[in-house]
């Protein structure tokens, strides 16, 4: 019987899997539609927050790390977002799959343990499909797949770092101030390093703002809340091994809903699909030796 857990991760997959959509509902450059998207995620766990009369206090030190973690979460975004822009839907949702492999490897560097061979088997099976998809796709497209693993990495990073994190610090503080990291540091990079996006920032379209909002609230600041209190339950790689499932929701869903601007040759979905069945095979296994 399917656990009430595995339906809450199956269910926070599917809402990630949407999120690849919004790269092109929203006309907006990478930069500024992630900012707006921490900032709206921000305001609407605020506002529920204030609104259940919760607690707003952490320690010192715990907001920094939060704030530090967020930033990595910002970044993570943008990286997703500018891979989209750069390739399409499927190819970023595909690099994706390479997140339980950087789990993985980030696990036992933080917690001290050691890689095992079914892990060292997983590096080399991911590593050839991703060498494939690579090679398989159309030469404007390889900037984006590049950009893409850089998202795979940060989001296993941010994944372990979360897990690390005190669990007396509720899912919503959590959320709350990684948010805001997430602000401060596009923020940062905006001035710094694309101050043209600023009047993107300005001269948002309603139509923008009205996508920007259903993604920042219901598929950010929820499924960040949801995705924090799940490690709880479950480690980093699970999660991991369960997101890689989202490539294939988000798949699907932009075939249906954008058509032939998202269909890849039949190499690249061999290739995925062995990545994320290999990656799913994995966890059934290690789930097995562990026992």
């Amino acid at each position: 019987m399917i656990s009430k857990v595995q339906l809450r991760l199956q269910f926070l997959v599917l809402l990630w899997g949407f999120t690849g959509v919004f790269g092109k509902l929203v006309t907006m450059s990478a930069l500024p539609m992630v900012w707006y998207r921490v900032l709206i995620a921000a305001i609407a766990v605020f506002i529920y927050m204030k609104f259940r009369k919760m607690d707003f206090k952490v320690t010192k030190n715990e907001l920094l790390r939060l704030l530090a973690i967020g930033g990595i979460v910002g970044i993570h975004w943008f990286t997703f977002y500018l891979s989209i822009k750069l390739s399409n839907i499927s190819i970023a949702l595909s690099t994706l799959s390479m997140g339980a492999l950087f789990s993985a490897i980030l696990e036992p560097i933080f917690f001290k343990r050691k890689i095992n061979l079914l892990e060292i088997i997983l590096a080399i099976i991911v590593s050839a499909c991703v060498a494939v998809i690579f090679n398989a796709s159309p030469e404007d497209y390889k900037l984006g797949i590049i950009i893409g693993i850089l998202c795979s990495f940060l989001s296993a990073l941010f994944a372990v770092l979360n897990s690390r994190l005190p669990k007396s610090i509720k899912p919503t503080k959590v959320t709350l101030y990684e948010m805001i990291g997430g602000v401060i540091t596009l923020s940062v990079v905006m001035i710094l390093f694309q101050p043209e996006a600023i009047s993107e920032v300005v001269n948002i379209s309603w139509s923008n703002l009205g996508w920007l909002t259903l993604l920042g609230v219901i598929f950010t600041a929820f499924a960040q809340i949801e995705s924090v209190d799940l490690l709880k339950h479950v480690s980093a790689f699970t999660l991991m091994l369960n997101v890689n499932l989202e490539p294939v929701y988000g798949i699907i869903l932009a075939s249906l809903i954008f058509g032939d601007s998202e269909h890849m040759n039949p190499i690249f979905y061999i290739a995925t699909g062995v990545m994320v069945l290999s990656i799913i095979m994995n966890g059934i296994l290690k789930t097995r030796f562990s026992k």
